[in-house]
C-alpha cells in the first residue's frame, strides 16, 4: 500500500545492483489505472533480470520488475470508468500495439511493433504500486484471494499452452516439470478428465504436489525413459536443457507437444527426424493471449485452480534480496516466493 504520499519500488539499477526507492506514487495517465499491489510472484526470468542473463532486448535498465501480480485498483486515470476503483484485478504484462498484423490475429505476445512488457521494459510491481493500461486488466470476482491471484499470470501461460493443444477426456497425458508451471498444467488438465495424467520431476515434495492437484501417476526424469512414446499430449514448462527433446520423445505417434519452459542458449536439441518420422505436431508458448487470460481466471475464478497451495515464501518489498536468492537456492522445499508490499 502506499504510504501516504509515497510509494516504494525495488529498482533494479543494472545487473547485480539494486535499491528501495521512495517517491511519489506515479498517476496514470488517460486510458491508465493504478494499481496497489497485494503480492508480486519471483519467477526464474526475474533472477535473470537481476544477474544480467535475459536475452538483449527483453529488459531494460533501470527497470522495477515483477510481472506476475493482483492488487486492487485505486485510482484511474481519462477516459476509465471510476467504478473500477476498488476493484480487484489482475493485468495482461505485454503491451502490445493492437494494430500490427500479429495482434489483428489475437496473436499479442507476437506484436511486430516490438517488445514491451511489464516489469521488463516497463516499471513492474515490485513496488507499492503499479500503472498500467485499462485495456489490460482483468478484474477478479469479489471476494477472491488476491495473494493467490498473483500467480495468474504465470497460470495464463499454461492455459496458452492448453488452447494450443487441447485436451480430450480420456487421453494420456504428461507433465515434464512440476515447478509452478507444471502444477499449474496438472490443475488445468486434471478437469478434462484424462485417462492418464503424468507429471515427471526429479523432486520429491513437487511430485507429491502434483499427486494431490490430480496426477494418477509420478515419476523421475530417469524413471520416464521407460514411457517414451506413450502419451498423445506432452507439455512441456521446466525449461531444464534437456525437457524439450523429452518431451517429444515422450509423445506417440501423431502426438501434440507444448514447450512452454525458457532454456538457455545451449539446451539440446529436438531431433528433427524423430519429428518427421513420428509425425509430431510441435506448439511452443512464449507469454499468453487475451483469451489465456480470460481462460485463467475464470478457472481461478470458478475454483479449477487452487494456486494458494503453491506459494510457500511471502517476504516484504525490503527482503528482495532475501527473496531471489530463494528462487535460486534449488532447495526442494521452496515453492512461490511472494513479495507483499
Amino acid at each position: 500500500m502506499t504510504r501516504g504520499s509515497t510509494a516504494r519500488s525495488v529498482l533494479i539499477e543494472e545487473p547485480g545492483r539494486h535499491r528501495l526507492v521512495t517517491g511519489p506514487p506515479a498517476e496514470p495517465g488517460p486510458g491508465e489505472v493504478r494499481v496497489a499491489v497485494r503480492a508480486a510472484g519471483i519467477c526464474a526470468s526475474d533472477r535473470e533480470v537481476y544477474e544480467g542473463t535475459r536475452a538483449p532486448g527483453y529488459v531494460r535498465y533501470p527497470i522495477v520488475p515483477g510481472h506476475e501480480w493482483a492488487g486492487t485498483i485505486e485510482a484511474v486515470g481519462e477516459g476509465v470508468d471510476p467504478s473500477l476503483i476498488g476493484r480487484g484485478t489482475v493485468a495482461e504484462g505485454f503491451r502490445a500495439c493492437g494494430m500490427c498484423e500479429r495482434c489483428r490475429t489475437g496473436q499479442t505476445s507476437l506484436c511486430t511493433a516490438g517488445y514491451e512488457e511489464t516489469g521488463f521494459t516497463r516499471p513492474g510491481a515490485f513496488a507499492d504500486t503499479v500503472v498500467v493500461p485499462a485495456r489490460l486488466l482483468h478484474p477478479l470476482p469479489d471476494g477472491v484471494d488476491l495473494s493467490a491471484a498473483a500467480l495468474l499470470e504465470p497460470a495464463a501461460v499454461v492455459a496458452a499452452a492448453v488452447l494450443a493443444a487441447p485436451p480430450s477426456p480420456g487421453e494420456r497425458v504428461a507433465v515434464v516439470g512440476a515447478g509452478t508451471l507444471g502444477l499449474l498444467a496438472v490443475q488445468f488438465l486434471a478437469a478434462s478428465s484424462p485417462g492418464e495424467l503424468l507429471a515427471i520431476d526429479p523432486r520429491k515434495r513437487p511430485l507429491e504436489q502434483a499427486a494431490a492437484f490430480g496426477a494418477t501417476a509420478t515419476v523421475t526424469p530417469d524413471a520416464a525413459n521407460a514411457l517414451h512414446g506413450r502419451y498423445d499430449l506432452v507439455i512441456e514448462t521446466a525449461g531444464a536443457p534437456t525437457t524439450a527433446r523429452d518431451a517429444t520423445l515422450l509423445a506417440r505417434r501423431g502426438g501434440r507437444v507444448v514447450l512452454t519452459g525458457m532454456p538457455e542458449a545451449g539446451a539440446v536439441g529436438i531431433d528433427p527426424v524423430h519429428l518427421s518420422v513420428s509425425q509430431l505436431t510441435v506448439s511452443s508458448v512464449f507469454g499468453a493471449t487475451p483469451a489465456a487470460w480470460s481462460y485463467a481466471v475464470r478457472a481461478f475464478g470458478g475454483g479449477l485452480l487452487r494456486p494458494a497451495d503453491l506459494i510457500t515464501h511471502q517476504l516484504p518489498l525490503e527482503s528482495f534480496g532475501e527473496a531471489i536468492e530463494l528462487v535460486g537456492s534449488g532447495d526442494p522445499e521452496v515453492g512461490k516466493v511472494l513479495l507483499t508490499p
